[in-house]
């Protein structure tokens, strides 16, 4: 014990910098994780579901079942690429669910691996199991949504730099680091720049491991990465700093924002929380996310001992900086937002927890029925998310059958209320004159419908835009389409096509 003179001389034994392995390594063990993850995704997520509003955005821009559809300021096209090779040739739901849950599978084998040189075999194993267990883990990891693979980017690149500044003076950790953000930066460029943030000021500030050329690589890496949206930006939204203004308006304007409660009630199982003014349904869903800065520091001071502090400290510090905007400058939650920031706490945690089985064999009882319990309500909560998703897909299908049923068939266009979603399952385009994906206006949605179906939907008892003065009003499921004057009223009515 610290303070306690020793009343003969100890042989001082160096703390190994190899990680303790298990009898066959860690690769058995992290193909199990991704094996796991992978077989969930496919049996509990893919069957059945159907494409949410946004990812009808991003899979449209690639091909799938319908044009195109307006791509507003804050989007970036990382996940309409990923999808691509599949998208492209196939309207399948369940292939694009499919392809996407086999890679994210590999994608985490693979982010893991990197890891494989620093962490024992029962941390890199324990903290790829905690992240994939989590229900925004398995819910988005067959979407077509960028957050997931900002998670396992933000875990590679950590992975990466964790390995330069522990001594490997190889070329592929630095590549390695600098393709990890670039690819963050495709997917969501601010989520890039605060990947980036912790890791270069631990590549050029910490004393003794200074590695500028790693703070330069990262660098060039978000450049890179940001580089297709920022030239994007001065093609089509008139210029970098115009596209960040309107970005940061369709999110509600960035600034201070205290939306840490916010995060707590979406837990529940919503997927969008905005606004976030529901009461708090189910608080058994975030007892461990209070538990979790608890679970980090244990963590810290269990790898601090292993002699592997530095490394548990910029997963945690790094994971932190991914959380920050959505926590503190944006005014509306999703869960899927903190997937960087799970990921990378996970590594702390599972330091702390394998400490724990491992130093207790006679008291693992209660840890491991808390975390049970805690798989338990993950899965809860991931049963609600699926039952709700496929709610909403079986009505914007219903409602495009309906519409296709009326003839607003393609070539058509789709507008107003929920627009985007169901255009893509109609085969119609989605315009919309107003909103954050306004790109048309009304008197030209009116005269397009001269020549091609167009429909406006309403949904509930809400009040038609004045667009569809002189329409023809048509029920559908819990709301009510206004088809403008032209090819759809007359197929509507029998008349001449």
């Amino acid at each position: 014990m610290y303070g306690t003179r020793p009343t003969r001389p100890v042989q001082q034994v160096p703390v190994s910098t190899r990680p303790v392995r298990w009898a066959a390594g860690p690769l058995p063990w992290l193909t199990a994780v991704a094996l796991l993850f992978a077989a969930v995704q496919l049996a509990f997520v893919v069957p059945g579901s159907g494409l949410s509003w946004d990812e009808t955005v991003y899979v449209s821009q690639v091909g799938g079942n319908a044009p195109a559809a307006y791509f507003s300021a804050p989007r970036a096209r990382g996940i309409s690429y990923l999808v691509a090779p599949v998208a492209a040739l196939t309207t399948s739901t369940t292939a694009v669910r499919t392809y996407l849950a086999l890679l994210s599978a590999a994608a985490l084998f693979g982010a893991l691996r990197i890891w494989r040189t620093v962490l024992p075999t029962p941390v890199l194993a324990g903290a790829g199991a905690l992240f994939a267990a989590l229900w925004p883990t398995l819910f988005y990891g067959p979407a077509a949504m960028p957050n997931l693979w900002c998670a396992l980017g933000s875990l590679a690149a950590t992975g990466w730099t964790v390995r330069t500044l522990r001594g490997a003076s190889r070329p592929a950790e630095t590549t390695g680091a600098a393709s990890a953000v670039a690819l963050v930066a495709l997917m969501r460029p601010a989520d890039g720049f605060w990947l980036a943030l912790p890791l270069m000021f631990a590549a050029v500030l910490v004393p003794g491991r200074r590695r500028p050329g790693l703070g330069a690589a990262l660098a060039g890496g978000l450049v890179v990465g940001c580089a297709p949206w920022t030239a994007e930006a001065y093609a089509h939204y008139g210029g970098l700093v115009a596209r960040l203004h309107r970005a940061a308006e369709i999110q509600g304007g960035l600034g201070w924002n205290f939306a840490v409660d916010d995060h707590l009630r979406a837990l529940a199982g919503r997927t969008l929380c905005r606004p976030c003014d529901i009461g708090w349904e189910s608080p058994a869903t975030a007892v461990w996310w209070v538990a979790l800065p608890l679970l980090t520091t244990g963590g810290i001071v269990t790898a601090r001992r292993a002699g592997r502090g530095p490394v548990a400290l910029l997963a945690t510090a790094t994971g932190v900086s991914t959380a920050v905007p959505y926590l503190f400058l944006v005014e509306y939650a999703a869960p899927r937002f903190l997937l960087p920031a799970y990921a990378l706490l996970a590594v702390p945690v599972a330091e702390y927890l394998t400490h724990l089985f491992a130093r207790r064999r006679a008291g693992t009882v209660v840890p491991a029925l808390l975390l049970a319990a805690h798989l338990g309500v993950q899965f809860s909560a991931l049963s609600h998310v699926i039952r709700t998703s496929h709610a909403t897909g079986a009505r914007f299908a219903a409602v495009a059958g309906a519409l296709n049923g009326m003839g607003v068939r393609a070539p058509c266009v789709v507008s107003g209320d929920d627009a985007v979603p169901i255009a893509y399952y109609a085969g119609c385009a989605s315009r919309q004159t107003g909103g954050h994906d306004a790109s048309i206006t009304p008197e030209a949605l009116r005269d397009l419908a001269r020549h091609v179906p167009v429909a406006v939907l309403v949904t509930g008892g809400g009040a038609a835009p004045p667009v569809t003065r002189g329409s023809h009003v048509v029920p559908l499921p819990k709301g009510r389409a206004h088809l403008l004057p032209g090819p759809a009223v007359d197929r509507a009515r029998g008349g001449p096509l």
